[in-house]
């Protein structure tokens, strides 16, 4: 809210070329947003008469039925600035092929494609279908998977087919192709997976510090309750502002963090209000960190391992006491809903990092999942590494990511650069 206020004293007193280059970072900025959050079509919304919701669905099933890695957005028309496909590429910072509508101007990027090749493509598209956007976008994701993909250099659709002869010629080179390129997807699927349980648990701290609200503006309120209160306000911005900006599982550690921070801010704001000391910095409840701080530890035997103490809410306790199985926080993974702890790795920062990363070593020491580090698999999904390879390093760390592609390759040369 901050930063669009900010904005918007900006626009007032700015130039009229200083509102161009304004109002095309803010719409690429949304389109990055949601594109990195799992869409592969966005429609800004201003733009909504250029397609249709019908028509951005059409082109997102045809994009699904071409396995993927396109990545579309159509801007307001007049939406100033050089190829908006390699600058919304840049932002997104996952390898694929970009494609932007701004009213009857188009460009495209990729990193998947020949040089060139994007570019070739959506002129080709474009060419007779002025007007009609759903018609370009069609007809471009048509020519994409057309032209196949080749991770190598070349010049056009010839250079495309000497790179898969090549990648023939080398044996397995073809299969480790493909499996790399499945790997991206998946870890792309992950990783709005992971998003979409971060925002839910943000959402939730919202609405309980939504409700606390009138109650520390009271005449009267302790103003201690109020201090806490805008603690608590103060962790969940800086978890919604490191949300905005995440791109790789290590980046949820500090979203985390921000969370269970505001979570025992706003306890504490509660205790003053009733009159009451502070409670102690415990870890969150183990069942649900939603539930906020705990209160006690308690044994607990799972129903398929051994006992072990964990931290519990007091409603939690009561229900182990009389013999119930608490509900555990669920999140969805390949489809399927597990519980947190159970998941894989890409969990591990935002919950075993982030949400009781400091209280001494509870989590790694407590959890049997893949957050432990394990060679734990769900359905085929490695929950293994998660501070090297491919998500520490490799392509969502310091090679494609760090370097390489999106460093100083694709995206900060060639057609991302």
């Amino acid at each position: 809210m901050r930063a669009l206020v900010l904005a918007l004293a900006t626009l007032a007193i700015a130039a009229a070329p200083a509102q161009a280059v304004e109002t095309t970072s803010s719409a690429l900025d949304q389109a990055a947003a949601a594109i990195s959050g799992g869409e592969t079509v966005y429609v800004h919304p201003d733009a909504q008469g250029a397609l249709s919701g019908a028509d951005a669905h059409d082109v997102a099933s045809r994009i699904a039925d071409a396995g993927n890695g396109i990545y579309v957005a159509v801007l307001p028309e007049g939406t100033a600035g050089t190829n908006l496909a390699r600058q919304l590429g840049q932002r997104v910072r996952q390898k694929g092929t970009y494609v932007v509508s701004a009213g009857d101007s188009w460009s495209a990027a990729s990193t998947e494609l020949a040089p060139g090749a994007a570019t070739r493509l959506v002129d080709d598209a474009s060419r007779g279908r002025a007007g009609d956007t759903a018609a370009v976008l069609n007809a471009f994701v048509a020519g994409v998977e057309s032209e196949g993909h080749d991770d190598g250099g070349g010049g056009g659709g010839g250079g495309g087919i000497l790179a898969i002869l090549a990648v023939l010629a080398g044996g397995g080179g073809l299969l480790a192709w493909r499996s790399r390129r499945r790997r991206r997807l998946q870890e792309a699927e992950q990783l709005a997976e992971l998003r979409k349980v971060a925002g839910d648990d943000l959402a939730a701290l919202g609405e309980d510090i939504r409700l606390l609200e009138l109650d520390v503006d009271m005449p009267g309120a302790d103003p201690r309750a109020k201090g806490r209160y805008n603690e608590a306000v103060q962790a969940y911005t800086r978890a919604e502002e490191a949300l905005d900006l995440a791109r790789s599982a290590d980046d949820f550690q500090p979203i985390g963090q921000a969370l269970e921070e505001g979570r025992w801010d706003m306890e504490a704001a509660k205790a003053h209000l009733a009159g009451r000391d502070e409670p102690e910095r415990r870890p969150p409840c183990f069942f649900d960190p939603r539930h906020g701080p705990s209160v006690t530890d308690v044994e607990w035997r799972p129903e398929w391992g051994s006992a072990r103490v964990v931290p519990v809410c007091a409603a939690d306790a009561a229900r182990l006491e009389a013999g119930e199985e608490p509900e555990s926080r669920e999140v969805v993974v390949g489809g399927r809903r597990i519980p947190y702890w159970q998941a894989p790795g890409q969990y591990a920062p935002f919950y075993a990092g982030g949400m009781f990363g400091g209280f001494g070593g509870f989590f790694p020491g407590l959890l049997f999942g893949s957050m432990l580090g394990g060679g734990f698999e769900f359905d085929g999904i490695d929950g293994g590494d998660t501070s090297g390879g491919d998500w520490g390093g490799g392509d969502w760390g310091g090679g494609d990511f760090g370097g390489g592609d999106f460093g100083g390759g694709d995206f900060g040369g060639g057609d991302f650069g």
